[in-house]
């Protein structure tokens, strides 16, 4: 596995967002220098980890939590050919697009180090929004109506992370997996059940210690609520 392209974006007033301020940074291009990728701050409170890069609704976004967002090339080139048009590297918003590993995959703290310094650690996945349905409507590469729900049930959601030692990190960088814990929930499992089979959610919080906060808080009340049966 290696990283294709490492891709920031600035701020840029839209429609069809509910950020507070108006603007998103899912706009993102490829950069063709070493960027800078560090823990942003506390949790919730703090921009995204990636030098350079927008991070504009800091209630779903950013945070040491959410820090980096990854997605698969080959994911990529998937919906590439379901929807007929050219995707981009960082066409989702992604800050590293990757190639060589299946992200869906990757345990909930898995820990990599991407390049010769930068460890990353899974947290979780995308869960698409407003915004990202109304950006690929925007560079016609289909209508937001239903991207959301097709989006969910492809189930490749791609995955975030926290920053657990900065560095450097630029395109070419490969990934080496460093540990992975000792339970079963994927990013992909993680996502089935926060979105389209909720009765897995009991199950994933086996991996709660390094969850991020949205999707971790959805299992706990799940459980809260329904048991554990």
């Amino acid at each position: 596995m290696h990283i294709l392209s490492v891709n920031v974006g600035p701020p840029r007033g839209v429609e069809y967002t509910d950020a507070p301020s108006g603007a998103t940074g899912i706009g993102k291009s490829p950069v063709d220098t070493p960027v800078w990728v560090a823990a942003p701050s506390e949790s919730g409170a703090g921009a995204g980890g990636v030098a350079g890069d927008a991070v504009c609704d800091l209630r779903y976004h950013g945070g040491d939590d959410r820090a980096v967002y990854a997605f698969a090339r080959e994911d990529l080139d998937a919906w590439q050919q379901e929807l007929g048009s050219v995707l981009p590297h960082g066409a989702f918003g992604e800050n590293l697009t990757t190639t060589g590993a299946d992200l869906r995959e990757t345990l909930v703290g898995e820990r990599w180090r991407v390049g010769p310094e930068l460890v990353l650690e899974a947290t979780g996945s995308r869960i698409p929004c407003r915004t990202f349905a109304g950006w690929v409507a925007e560079q016609g590469w289909t209508t937001a109506k239903g991207w959301l729900r097709r989006f969910t049930l492809a189930g490749s959601p791609g995955a975030m992370f926290r920053v657990v030692h900065p560095g450097t990190l630029r395109a070419g960088d490969e990934v080496e997996v460093l540990h992975r814990p000792g339970h079963h929930v994927t990013v992909g499992g993680l996502f089935r059940a926060v979105t389209t089979d909720r009765k897995r959610l009991p199950d994933v919080l086996a991996a709660a210690a390094w969850m991020e906060r949205e999707q971790r808080e959805i299992a706990e009340k799940y459980v809260a609520k329904y048991g554990t049966g």
